[in-house]
Parts: C-alpha cells; structure tokens; sequence
C-alpha cells in the first residue's frame, strides 16, 4: 500500500458517499494514476485546520491506498515527503505460554494497563489472575455517584479505584504524545473497536470515546480474558510481595499477600498501579524495592462556557457538527522560571470530585462522547520538580500532595466541596464572594474562597501570570467570571518504580514489571495501555528466558 500524507479536503464525513468520492479523486490526482488503477484507499488519520477560522476550515487526511503497479507509483513519486509506503502497523503478539506450564501471572490494577496486559497475557494462552482493590464498573459508578451526590466516599471504589482505573471517568481521550514506533496505540485502538467502541476513534484526531461508552468496552475486554482463562478478582487489595533473596543484594518475587491473609504465589508479577495508590507505595518502600521522585504538576480546573472556547478557536465555524466542541492547549512560561500549562482539556464537559482517600479533595475533568455540556474544563497546573522542591526522598512528592488535597478539603468546608474562586479574583489576590454567568459544573458543590494559599507560593504566582498571558491566545480565557476549583494534584504519579529498559523488571526484583501511570511510565488511557501490551510482551518472554524489546 502506498501512504499519503496532507491531503486536505473541505470538511465532511470519510465515511459518506460523497466525502469518500473527493477523496477519491483526490488520491487519483495526488498520484497520478487513472481512476482504475485505485484499487481501494482507507482512512489512517484525519484532523482539521482551523489557521484561516475565518475564511475556511480544512480536514486534512493521511490515506492508504492500493493501486496497481505500486512499485512504478512509488518510484514515479520517490522525491515526494507525503508518498511513501505504507508502515506495517499491524500487531505481532508475543510467545505462547510453554505447554504445560503451572505458572500463572498475576497482574495487579485493571487500569489500562493492566487491562492490557492482562489481555495479551490472555489471548496467548498464559491465564493471568488479575487483582483490582476497587469494583467492577457497574457498582463503581454507583459508589463515585454516591460521592458526587450525597457526599460519600468508599476509599476503595470511587475515580481512582475500580474496573477501567482512574481513565474511565474522564474524557476517555485515546491519544497521546509517546514515541510509538511498533504502532501499539493503534492496537489499543482496534481492542477498544472490537470491543464496541466508535469505529471513527481509528482515524480521528485525538479520538475519545466517553465515560459511559468505555464503562461497556471495559467490560467486554473483562469478559474475554475471562473466556480465554484468566481469572479477574475485584475487591482483593495486594498489601505485600513475597520475596525470596538473590546474590548481590537482589530479590526474586514469589507472589503477593492479600488484605484477607491470603497469599498467591507467581514468578511474573506485573505491577499496574495508578498514580493514587499511595498505600501500596509505601509497602513497596518498606520492602525496599527501588524507587525514585519525578516531576509532576499541581494546579486547578478552570470553567468557561464552551460556546466562548468554540468561538474562540473556530470563528465562524463554531459549533459546526463536522467538526464538534474545540480544545485547546496551552502553555507559559513564567518569569519566575515555572512552566504553567494545560492540563486533560476537556470540551463540554464537566468538572468531577476524584478523591480516593478521606478528608482529602481532588478535582479531575470528565466529558461523555457528545462533549455537549454547558462548560469547558481544563486543568491549568505548574510542574513541580523534586530537585527543587522535594528533596527528601522519592515519596516525598506524595507527601506533599496529601498536604495540599487536605487543605483543598479544609477550605472546601470539609464535606468534599470543593474551594473555588473567580478567575478576576485569584490574579487580583481577593476572596470571591459571588458567582458570574459561568456556572461551575463540580459536584458535590463549590464553597468560594481564596485560594492562594492552596498551591505552594512558586505555583500561585506563576499561574496569576499565565492567566492573561493565556488570555491573550483564547479571547476570554482569563475573562473575569471563569471559575477555578482545587486542587488538581493528580496529574501523574509522583514516583517512578524504575525498571530495566530490556527486561521491564524492577531494578532490585527479579520478576516484579512495574508500569503504566502509578509506576510512571504512562499518562493516560492510550500510552497505558501501549506500556501494558509492552509488560505483557515482557512477561511472556521472561518465561521463555529472554528480554523485551
């Protein structure tokens, strides 16, 4: 097949009749073959243009197309950037379990990466027992709605903990920023379709699928790698590792302790934590396994009406169904030497409460598939760097976001509402008092206030210069009534359990795969799911003897 790259055409549907004809005839020309030496063309990526908002808005396609004699094409055409051959993106599964083997895996979290893992682990025949302390998606919605609603938290089973992990209540974004050279997004992507999601998330920019949607594609991968005989046990917290001792101070894991007192032994553990599962860090601390501090990022959820965002970003072509709610993404630099930037933008979305542990309160932005609420939500947060500002060891970032989500608690009046303040008032350093025509959308509810003394002095000052700065790119953004809640402290883990490049083990244990957001290295849905198809392709060949790619 041959790939072509920019390829842009006025907006419309790839998979109508007369958007499939342009296109069509669009790649006749591009090539420059006859209409009937195109054998056939798919859709690999189409995003939109809006530079000329104004004037007019492209789709822009890249596009895979079967022409005879594609070795003359591609020759005709081999000085040209935007015409080459098509990549192999298809997925190569790693070994099968060995005949016979009584080892079973055991994968820890079923966030997506341990979804993943488990997945592949599954379909080649390994069995896994996957282990999740929270719920399945059914009671887990109902215990986070008992948070939004009525004010109560279930530590184990809300945002954070349960079936589809901290991902599935959000925008369900499946894009990401990861180097991806074997294309394992792209497999993600296809186990999601399979599984019922929106066909059309395989070719638009920055696909999603939507909390209530993912709740069933979740499922349905649980139900096949249950099917294929993997075992999947909710409600069962992992409180230790087994260790046996290796030479040269090293250690050998032989399976995991339950909060019941139960223990299962496993050879191959794939630890997929999320980035809140502070209590299992600490257990890891205490048994020594090897860790280190990385940077993170703290800030707020800020509110504006998506109708001002749509115009902003799309002109006259706002709200445009071929196009749908805009984004945005920014980033400053602050005078200070902080870089403030957003954060999970979601369009028409709302803002939701995502504490997992009591007397704490934690912000997050959720958007269902339409992307049709009143707001737009973002997070607007400042990195923090553990050189500079927790030096004390690698959980001393943790620290300090439990510190900062109990004073986000404290002036949120102590009953999970959040502390909110109006955009004018935060940069002019006065309480608010009064909302504006910007609604906040946070349940259980918003208590107004100050909120400078919820971020550490660095972050405060830098984001009260970002905000105009920002408001000089989106018209409206720092617009006197848009609403700041707090905190949004979880924007990634503040840990890395770090592991060997080729093997994917732990430093110090031997057959312990630490990945996806809580072991740090993932953030969000897609690039966790990528890092758990790589534990699994790790997995697989530590049973065979051999290293990960």
């Amino acid at each position: 097949m041959i790939r072509i790259t920019e390829l842009s055409l006025r907006f419309g549907d790839p998979d109508s009749e007369s958007t499939r004809e342009l296109l069509r005839r669009a790649v006749v020309r591009r090539l420059g073959v006859r209409e009937a030496d195109l054998l056939g063309f798919t859709v690999y990526k189409r995003s939109h243009d809006a530079r000329r908002k104004d004037s007019e808005i492209s789709f822009v396609y890249i596009v895979d197309a079967t022409v005879k004699d594609e070795r003359a094409v591609l020759a005709r055409h081999a000085g040209d950037r935007h015409i080459s051959p098509t990549p192999d993106t298809g997925f190569h599964p790693p070994p099968h379990a060995p005949h016979g083997s009584a080892d079973r895996p055991i994968v820890v979290g079923f966030g997506p990466c341990g979804l993943f893992a488990a997945l592949v682990l599954a379909q080649q025949g390994y069995q896994p027992i996957v282990l999740e302390r929270g719920r399945d998606v059914r009671r887990r919605t109902q215990d986070t709605w008992a948070l939004w609603r009525r004010h109560v938290l279930d530590p184990e089973s809300n945002v954070q903990f349960g079936e589809g992990g901290a991902g599935l209540f959000s925008d369900g974004k499946l894009y990401s920023q990861i180097k991806d050279p074997r294309f394992l997004g792209r497999q993600v992507m296809r186990e999601f379709v399979r599984a019922g999601a929106p066909p059309e998330i395989m070719y638009v920019n920055k696909p999603h699928i939507g909390t209530f949607r993912l709740t069933g594609v979740v499922s349905k991968l649980r139900d096949e790698i249950i099917g294929l005989g993997g075992e999947v046990r909710f409600e069962q917290k992992v409180t230790d590792l087994l260790l046996e001792p290796l030479p040269e101070n090293r250690l050998q894991v032989a399976g995991v302790m339950l909060a019941s007192g139960e223990t299962i032994s496993a050879r191959h553990v794939v630890l997929a934590l999320g980035h809140s599962s502070r209590d299992t860090l600490r257990m890891l601390e205490r048994r020594n396994v090897f860790m280190e501090a990385k940077p993170f990022a703290v800030g707020f959820r800020i509110e504006h009406p998506q109708s001002m965002v749509d115009r902003a970003r799309l002109g006259r072509f706002a709200g445009h169904p071929d196009i749908g709610a805009a984004d945005y993404k920014l980033v400053h630099h602050a005078g200070n030497g902080r870089s403030v930037y957003s954060f999970c933008m979601c369009p028409g979305g709302t803002v939701v409460a995502a504490t997992s542990e009591p007397g704490r309160v934690v912000t997050n932005g959720m958007s269902q598939y339409s992307r049709n609420e009143r707001n737009a939500n973002a997070g607007i947060v400042v990195g923090i760097d553990p050189a500079r500002d927790y030096p004390a060891g690698p959980l001393a970032g943790m620290v300090l976001q439990e510190a900062l989500e109990a004073r986000a608690f404290e002036l949120g009046g102590g009953d999970y509402s959040a502390p909110g303040q109006l955009v004018r008032d935060f940069i002019d350093g006065r309480a608010s008092a009064v909302l504006g025509e910007v609604e906040p959308s946070y349940k259980p509810g918003v208590k107004l206030t100050d909120l400078a003394s919820l971020l550490p002095p660095e972050a405060t000052v830098a984001i009260r210069e970002a905000l105009p700065a920002f408001g000089r790119q989106i018209r409206g953004f720092d617009r006197d009534d848009a609403v700041l809640t707090g905190i949004e402290s979880r924007t990634s883990s503040p840990v890395r359990i770090t592991r060997d490049n080729q093997t994917l083990q732990s430093l110090n244990v031997r057959g312990l795969y630490p990945g996806g957001e809580g072991a740090g290295y993932a953030g969000g849905i897609l690039s966790a799911g990528v890092d758990g198809i790589k534990l699994a392709e790790a997995v697989a060949l530590g049973f065979s003897g051999k290293a990960a790619n």
